[in-house]
């Protein structure tokens, strides 16, 4: 199943940038359109890091295990859109002038945010592969791979503090990451329960 899905959603997930190069070539990103390209990358960043979030609550509560097959691909996206979103700032922002980026981070603090969060999204990247799986060990992997609620959190933090007034879609996206983080909460609260009452039973 997974075999013939997986390809749609690749494409399916091409679709955002695919919009906004179509909007780039017919002019149609308004009075500014490095503002609709970085805000346009930046949302589906948040986006696809929120949906890679939702793929281990979604196996769980509907015990559809082949959607597990997913998690590396949408994972990889989210990085690919942040990547996007970083270039525009560097690139057509910025023009790669290394010291106003630095003065930027420095007294910006939601540039400070947004670069945490990319930058804790790099070793995930790196490691997303069987291989550094089975170097790291599943143990170091996973816990590895617990800093994408560190990025998602510094994300919307990136998101409010920039906004300042209309808080509106940031925080529809923290909304969601709470409820994936307390989710998350609860499955370790059960699981280390589940364990101290096996050790008691175990000592009876």
């Amino acid at each position: 199943m997974l075999r013939y899905i997986k390809p749609v959603i690749f494409l399916a997930c091409l679709a955002p940038l695919a919009r906004l190069v179509w909007r780039g070539l017919h002019a149609d990103l308004g009075a500014n359109p490095i503002e609709a390209i970085t805000h346009g990358t930046g949302d589906w960043t948040l986006t696809f890091l929120l949906i890679t979030l939702s793929i281990t609550p979604l196996r769980k509560l509907t015990r559809q295990y082949w959607i597990i097959g997913l998690r590396r691909m949408l994972g990889l996206f989210a990085f690919f859109y942040g990547c996007l979103h970083l270039m525009t700032y560097v690139w057509l922002d910025k023009f790669f002038d290394v010291h106003e980026m630095l003065a930027d981070i420095a007294k910006r603090r939601f540039i400070t945010a947004g670069m945490t969060a990319f930058a804790l999204m790099i070793p995930l990247a790196l490691t997303s592969t069987r291989w550094s799986i089975r170097k790291l060990g599943g143990k170091k992997w996973q816990a590895l791979h617990r800093l994408i609620y560190f990025s998602a959190v510094a994300g919307v933090i990136h998101y409010i503090w920039l906004v300042k007034a209309d808080l509106k879609r940031p925080l529809e996206y923290g909304s969601v990451l709470a409820l994936l983080l307390l989710f998350r909460a609860l499955l370790w609260a059960r699981t280390k329960f589940a364990s101290i009452e096996k050790r008691e039973l175990s000592q009876v």
